[in-house]
């Protein structure tokens, strides 16, 4: 089996950051937050150290916390996360109503926030696994990046371990100062989860879905009036209805009642 590599101008064989911010990490859900606003995220994925250990950041929206909920292993691979920021506002609202304070920073807006910053080495190794093909070439003009590579690794990770193995075999060895991962979820945590696992990797990982594709225009994103009404998710279902119809109709609202469940436990607790 092999892994679709596209050309890029560098040559692919070529600690803690900034900190969890003054409030730390807060429950909700069975998982830790990090309560971070979207400038002290970026400031901590720019101070993490290129050549200390890979560390990963993800960005659980509510299909995550279903799979968190069901999946043991699922939830343990968020729970080594070295950052884990609330990417959607529904779980926002949830939080609120029973006086947790969980503001959303969304992962897409995170990405572009990133690759905009003034302080980003523009010359910098980065890595995207996944997405379509030419997404290196369009973020790299984008963005005035210099060195961006991308992987693509073969569909269904998550039952096939030897693609899963050669995917994480094949960020190693790019020593990419950040990697973005965009295969889905969970499929993206679990090769972040890899990667840190194996001590090899160093740099930053970020989970971050179709990030990237919304920054360049590969995708559409929800008006900004949608998004902050913290209607995207319809937004989106508009536009792919085959392919989020189960997810946000069926499977979705699943989330009032582990919501409810976890809710109930604590005011006993």
């Amino acid at each position: 089996m092999s892994l679709t590599v596209n050309p890029a101008p560098w040559n692919l064989v070529a600690g803690e950051a900034a900190g969890c911010g003054a409030t730390g990490r807060i429950p909700f859900l069975d998982l830790h937050f990090d309560r971070l606003t979207q400038p002290e995220a970026v400031a901590a994925l720019l101070a993490a150290g290129a050549s200390e250990s890979f560390r990963y950041l993800v960005t659980p929206n509510v299909d995550h916390m279903l799979r968190v909920a069901a999946d043991p292993a699922v939830a343990q691979i968020y729970r080594e996360a070295w950052l884990c920021l609330n990417d959607s506002r529904i779980l926002n609202l949830l939080a609120a109503t029973i006086g947790i304070d969980l503001p959303a920073t969304p992962g897409s807006d995170l990405v572009a926030a990133l690759l905009a910053h003034p302080d980003l080495d523009r010359s910098a190794p980065i890595l995207i696994v996944g997405g379509g093909a030419g997404l290196a070439e369009a973020v790299a003009g984008r963005c005035g990046l210099t060195r961006v590579a991308q992987v693509r690794p073969p569909m269904g990770l998550r039952q096939n371990p030897a693609a899963l193995a050669e995917t994480v075999a094949a960020i190693e060895a790019a020593e990419a100062r950040f990697v973005f991962l965009a295969v889905g979820s969970p499929q993206q945590e679990m090769i972040a989860a890899a990667l840190a696992r194996g001590g090899r990797a160093r740099g930053a990982g970020l989970c971050i879905g179709a990030g990237l594709e919304f920054l360049v225009g590969a995708r559409r994103r929800a008006p900004a009036p949608l998004r902050a009404a913290g209607l995207e998710w319809l937004f989106r279902l508009a536009c792919e209805p085959g392919r989020l119809g189960r997810r946000y109709l069926v499977d979705g609202p699943r989330i009032l009642r582990v919501f409810w469940d976890y809710a109930r436990a604590s005011r006993d607790g």
